[in-house]
């Protein structure tokens, strides 16, 4: 075996060893989602079902529905089966009000907790970014070392061409 041939015997050794450094620092990739869903209280994961159905426009067409049903029925109904006068609708201000004070708190913290997975989601593109970008330098280095191995073979086959011409 040559010099040269140990030489790039031991790149390819430090390459694969600088390759197993990676993968011990970074580790495989995780899923971050499934990670983070199973940390989930019931309370929690009920706060997120539920902003995720009322920030939809399902839910607003049935309020809307709900309440131009309410208000029409109110307004235009015989005045014996009314049961929430116009024009206060007291009844009709009092659910909408319950509703309200119950949704805020409940879409507050799906909010929140939505915000605490994008940013888990974030360091770990950031993880992930940074490995791969450990990965391609390596492989930049083992394409220059394969590029000036190719020079070097054919600078030989130049010389032997040469050596065989004269």
């Amino acid at each position: 075996m040559s010099h040269h041939d140990k030489l790039c015997l031991m790149k390819n050794q430090n390459l694969k060893q600088t390759l197993e450094k990676l993968n011990k620092e970074y580790g495989s990739p995780l899923n971050i989602n499934i990670i983070h869903e199973h940390k989930l209280s019931s309370p929690e994961r009920l706060a997120i079902f539920i902003t995720q159905r009322v920030g939809t426009m399902g839910f607003f067409f049935i309020i809307f529905t709900w309440t131009f049903l309410w208000l029409s029925w109110n307004i235009f109904a015989p005045r014996q089966v009314r049961f929430d006068p116009y024009p206060a609708f007291v009844l009709w201000l009092f659910i909408s009000n319950l509703i309200q004070l119950h949704l805020m708190p409940l879409i507050m913290i799906g909010q929140n907790l939505q915000g605490r997975h994008a940013e888990i989601r974030a360091q770990h593109d950031y993880e992930v970014n940074t490995k791969a970008e450990k990965e391609i330098e390596l492989i930049l280095l083992h394409l220059t070392q394969q590029q000036k191995l190719i020079l070097e073979i054919l600078k030989k086959i130049k010389k032997l061409d040469t050596a065989r011409k004269n």
